[in-house]
């Protein structure tokens, strides 16, 4: 994805039905966009020769969000780069992207945040660098929390690593007040799971794998909660995956506590069963681990009560010479950005626990919101960032429409509902070709 591969400063969508944001009905309605800005919304309008895309039977929204990715880059580009990660972001349906500092050096300083913008400026995709809340991610010292901020950070997190130190985290949420940012904790307190590869349970124990208890992830919560309460700052749950941490997140919304919450599709589309019947399938270990069905069941009344905010990916990939290894060898983590709307419509959708309009939130109001980010809007004279898609298309996902530069994903070969299509910003048309 070359800068101008996708160049199309004019462009007429013609036939589709918008979702405007906070609407709970789509409308029928063309699109026309002159110089990347919307000119013109309205039904039977011509495209002069302009170059059109045929939405009839589609819905058209805001560019949706993915607020947890890892792009890799700097320091690990075998597995992934800023350009292919936006290449999977996009052809997934996603304008925009917030990716995680565990690179290498870690974004613990301006210049690496600037740096990371800088590669995401020459992509369809906006990238939104998310900063170290402490120097090097070795939770010791607070980072130049302000200086990351000016240089364009959105949160701050040292995800992967818990911040462990109490103090530092209280310090760490009254700076990020002043700021006006979140602070997105890794949610696990690492004494209570040393060594574990997977969810604490009777699946573990039959396996002989060192387990991972949901209490490790809920201590954890508890205590941003109260630092949260204390400090006033905003603490958010990242990739919550436990009843119990989604019951702690819905009783601290209760009391009015700064706290927001995420989940991944991984997190409400498999159980830890699958790790048994998949024959310790390394693609099947991410982190937090898959938890059991009552689990599953929390985090999808937890999105349909708002418990949960938004939706997530925690896009993460790793080379194939990585995973193919013994389970207890392998890293953490799967790609998650071409598979997101698929699982959101099978999982969520279909069955009636999110309507459409909601599903749309959790993924285009909701994370920018979290991150306090301008919000897209569909009206004559806004710039125009969209994602065509359906809700209703059935199909199988297959190697072929891995646009990622890994492969690290327990999907293939699963059946989807829903498609993303294309995405338009900055003036750049992506059409999903697969």
């Amino acid at each position: 994805m070359a800068p101008n591969d996708y160049h199309t400063p004019d462009l007429l969508i013609k036939g589709g039905s918008i979702y405007y944001p906070g609407a709970d009905q789509s409308e029928r309605g063309d699109i026309l966009i002159k110089d990347g800005q919307i000119v013109e919304i309205g039904e039977g309008l011509s495209s002069n020769g302009t170059h059109e895309l045929d939405a009839t039977g589609k819905l058209i929204s805001i560019g949706w969000m993915d607020m947890h990715v890892h792009l890799r880059e700097p320091g690990h580009e075998h597995k992934e780069t800023i350009e292919s990660g936006c290449r999977a972001a996009a052809f997934g349906g996603f304008t925009a992207v917030a990716c995680m500092p565990n690179t290498d050096p870690p974004i613990h300083t301006r210049d690496v945040v600037e740096f990371v913008r800088e590669r995401g400026d020459d992509t369809p995709v906006d990238v939104h660098p998310i900063a170290c809340v402490s120097q090097k991610r070795e939770g010791e010292q607070l980072a130049e929390m302000a200086d990351l901020k000016a240089g364009g950070a959105v949160a701050f997190s040292d995800d992967g690593s818990p911040v462990q130190d109490a103090s530092l985290m209280r310090h760490a949420l009254e700076y990020a007040k002043m700021l006006d940012a979140p602070i997105i904790n890794h949610m696990e307190e690492l004494s209570l799971n040393p060594h574990g590869q997977m969810h604490e349970g009777a699946v573990s124990t039959r396996l002989g794998l060192a387990g991972i208890p949901s209490l490790s992830e809920e201590v954890m919560i508890a205590r941003d909660i109260l630092l949260a309460d204390f400090t006033g700052g905003h603490v958010h749950v990242a990739h919550i995956s436990s009843t119990g941490a989604v019951e702690l997140v819905r009783d601290a919304k209760r009391k009015g506590i700064p706290v927001t919450a995420e989940v991944c599709p991984h997190h409400f589309s498999l159980t830890h069963e699958e790790v048994e019947t998949r024959s310790f399938d390394t693609h099947l270990k991410m982190h937090p681990p898959l938890r059991t069905t009552e689990d599953v069941e929390a985090i999808k009344e937890g999105l349909k009560d708002g418990t949960i905010d938004a939706i997530c990916t925690d896009h993460a990939p790793h080379a194939s010479f990585e995973k193919e290894v013994e389970f207890t060898a392998a890293p953490f983590g799967i790609i998650g950005l071409e598979t997101a709307w698929g699982l959101i419509g099978r999982e969520l959708i279909e069955p009636g626990i999110l309507s459409i309009a909601e599903a749309i939130a959790k993924i285009t109001t909701a994370p920018r919101r979290v991150l306090k980010l301008a919000m897209p809007e569909i009206f004559v004279g806004a710039e125009a960032n969209l994602t065509v898609f359906d809700a209703d298309t059935q199909w199988t996902f297959e190697r072929s429409h891995i646009h990622s530069k890994s492969r690290n994903t327990p999907f293939i070969g699963s059946p989807m509902i829903g498609r993303a299509f294309a995405i338009y910003n900055r003036s750049q048309l992506v059409e999903n070709d697969v």
